[in-house]
């Protein structure tokens, strides 16, 4: 074949990388008996602690909080249990590329141009992650001012339920080996610690390709203190001034089932007993806004009731920016999610992903695409509205005609820490079920460029490392590969078409999402260093909403140990301890 053909079917891979094998018997479901769907909820009731959101975040802090309290768990999705798209780690990107209203990912594009999604399903991102574990670094625990014991021991609750050392494949081991060659050093060997240099991380997938979410947690729940309502949608937080005091109290929360029924649910009386919201980085800051807390110009463009003027709701909305470049393989490699990550000295991440992106023994119509995928649209410059079936499945035999050497490899990706460039988010509807308006900025800031073009060489450097020799062609230059990369639709942005770009532009022109956003509700600006919401009484947000950069590598062990450090901090304040 020559060197032209296999350049064409080597794009193609890029638009199809991580299409895994079907179906197999997904997780069996936990016996919740305090789970149900909300169409059964009573129209009014009463509890000490409502939570909104089953996410990341809300289900450790309803699991903890049960144990001396009366709590109400409002999550506007399903559940994860029996649906192997979630289940399994060789479905991966599916639930991503399933664009239904019941869907247990909403697709939302930020006005930056890039593709991304948000969790709508108990156990919140954690259910369509890539998996990867581990935990923030002292440095970061210590700024944030929390009780480093207290971490700990959260950090070892939510471990021993959804924590596993992966097993490292050959393509996991070679970007190990490469990162150690050129110089990202100490190695660190297994550890769910952030420590500089490289090291394998946890996983939240089994050996037997099982995932676990932060939804197991609610294992720990005393079933006679909790109610878990699945399609719950909240539309509003109910607030009151009681005699003279000033400051807004929150009371009580509307939701609609998903029969589009409503029912209010209120706290009993006592002036420990809170509304909690855990909705997300795009949730928590939405639900505020619809309910008259938030900046009063954009609240009365929107015909919103004013409770509380906070301009600061919605601000400081950031997204770590990542970029990838696909490296063909000319030998197979196992399919693999992220286990292997290189913290550099400059503030880049480098981490790898790598599988089949077809097998023969899988029917057309269980074919799912992964993170980088067309039908996913992270690689897909179609409007949404224009993105029909008979488009994908075009896109789909297309694929299945390639040649099957050109669609096997994996990628090498880099995510900046921080980041420094921030954002906002602005409702477009006062509509919960709509997605807001958000705006990135992504590398708005030099520093957040020049730490992706460090990460970016250093991904070229693993690639002609002697340790990554066996995984790439000879022929295939990096600058070949960075330039293959430019070339293809990873985003709605323009593209750059000249033969040997900038690193600097390459970064602006290839950076995807890798899920990691925060911001809207952060500490010291809408919520006090406790989470509870300034100017306002029995609120707080406990979410990635409040931080003011992602903690680690990845975000989700934090989160989920956010979840239950704040609910024993509660419990101990509500028993006087």
């Amino acid at each position: 074949m020559s060197t032209l053909g296999w350049w064409r079917l080597v794009y193609a891979a890029f638009a199809g990388f991580l299409l895994f094998h079907g179906f197999s018997a997904s997780e069996n479901a936990p016996n919740y008996s305090f789970m149900h769907n909300a169409t059964s909820a009573p129209f009014l009731s009463y509890y000490d602690y409502i939570v909104v959101g089953g996410g990341t975040a809300g289900c450790p802090l309803a699991a903890t909080l049960s144990h001396r309290a009366n709590v109400l768990l409002l999550e506007r999705g399903g559940s994860p249990y029996g649906d192997p798209n979630i289940t399994k780690l060789v479905n991966f990107g599916a639930s991503l590329s399933d664009l239904s209203p019941w869907s247990p990912s909403q697709r939302f594009i930020s006005t930056d141009g890039v593709i991304n999604s948000r969790a709508r399903v108990l156990g919140g991102g954690s259910c369509l992650n890539a998996g990867f574990y581990t935990r923030a670094s002292p440095e970061y625990i210590r700024q944030a001012g929390w009780d480093g014991r207290l971490v700990n021991q959260s950090y070892e609750w939510v471990e021993k339920l959804v924590a596993f050392e992966p097993h490292l494949g050959h393509w996991q081991s070679a970007v190990r080996n490469a990162l150690l060659e050129i110089g990202v050093l100490p190695f660190n060997g297994f550890t769910f610690d952030h420590i500089n240099g490289t090291k394998v991380g946890g996983t939240i997938f089994d050996e037997q390709g099982n995932r676990h979410t932060a939804a197991d947690l609610l294992e720990y729940a005393n079933p006679r203190g909790l109610t878990v309502l699945l399609y719950a949608t909240v539309q509003k937080i109910l607030f009151r001034f009681r005699g003279r005091r000033s400051r807004p109290e929150a009371y009580g929360v509307i939701f609609r089932d998903g029969s589009g029924i409503e029912h209010r649910a209120y706290l009993k009386y006592g002036f420990k007993n809170e509304i909690i919201i855990s909705a997300g980085a795009l949730g928590s800051p939405q639900l505020l806004m619809l309910s008259g807390v938030g900046p009063v110009a954009h609240l009365r463009a929107h015909n919103i009731p004013v409770v509380l003027d906070q301009p600061l709701v919605g601000q400081g909305m950031c997204d770590n920016p990542m970029n990838a470049v696909f490296v063909p393989s000319p030998i197979p490699v196992e399919v693999s999610l992220i286990e292997v990550v290189g913290i550099t000295h400059f503030g880049s991440y480098i981490e790898a992903a790598s599988g089949e992106t077809f097998s023969a023994s899988v029917t057309t119509t269980s074919r799912n695409y992964g993170m980088f995928s067309p039908k996913i649209g992270q690689l897909s410059t179609v409007p949404p509205k224009r993105r029909t079936p008979e488009a994908i499945a075009r896109a789909v035999e297309y694929l299945d005609n390639l040649d099957q050497a050109a669609l096997q490899g994996g990628f090498i990706l880099e995510k900046i820490m921080g980041p420094i460039s921030t954002g906002h988010l602005e409702l477009q509807t006062r509509n919960p079920d709509d997605n807001p308006s958000v705006t990135f900025n992504y590398f708005q800031h030099p520093l957040d460029l020049q730490r992706c073009v460090q990460g970016i060489q250093t991904i070229g450097k693993i690639v002609e490392s002697e340790s990554f020799s066996k995984f790439r062609y000879d022929y295939m230059s990096w600058p070949g590969l960075v330039n293959m990369t430019e070339h293809s639709p990873i985003n709605l942005l323009p593209r750059h078409y000249n033969a040997s770009i900038p690193l600097e532009t390459f970064c602006r022109d290839t950076v995807m999402t890798i899920w990691h956003y925060h911001g809207g509700c952060q500490v010291s600006r809408v919520v006090d260093p406790d989470y509870k919401v300034l100017g306002v009484e029995a609120l707080r947000v406990i979410d990635g909403s409040t931080f003011n950069y992602s903690p680690g590598t990845n975000p989700q062990a934090t989160v989920m140990m956010l979840g239950r450090y704040m609910g024993v901090k509660i419990l101990r304040e509500r028993l006087g301890n």
